[in-house]
């Protein structure tokens, strides 16, 4: 399986982009004339089964963001990434590693 498939599943008028396989800038360009056939519409974009997330793929899907993709699947680095972008990823961002406070408490 090389490249990249994506699978589309239309459930209760929302549409899913499950992403396989390898995403870099060359296959986020075939995510990015999905996403631009389905603009207007909810989509969730699933990354769950990627084997590879380039970093380079980043910079192009976020041509095509809309307020309507919901992002499913992405580990910490990728909700980063994207947030350097400008795009929400809907995840709470986690506490820090440490406050202030525990260093003082100690």
């Amino acid at each position: 399986m090389a490249g990249l498939q994506i699978h589309r599943e239309d459930l209760a008028g929302q549409v899913t982009l499950r992403l396989e396989g390898i995403l870099d800038g060359k296959t986020a360009l075939q995510v990015q004339t999905s996403l631009e056939a389905l603009r207007g519409q909810p989509v969730v974009l699933d990354f769950t089964h990627l084997r590879e997330f380039k970093d380079s793929a980043v910079g192009v899907l976020t041509r095509s963001m809309e307020h309507s993709v919901t992002l499913r699947g992405l580990a910490a680095h990728h909700e980063r990434m994207f947030r350097y972008f400008g795009v929400t990823t809907g995840a709470a961002s986690s506490q820090p590693y440490y406050t202030p406070e525990d260093i003082l408490t100690l």
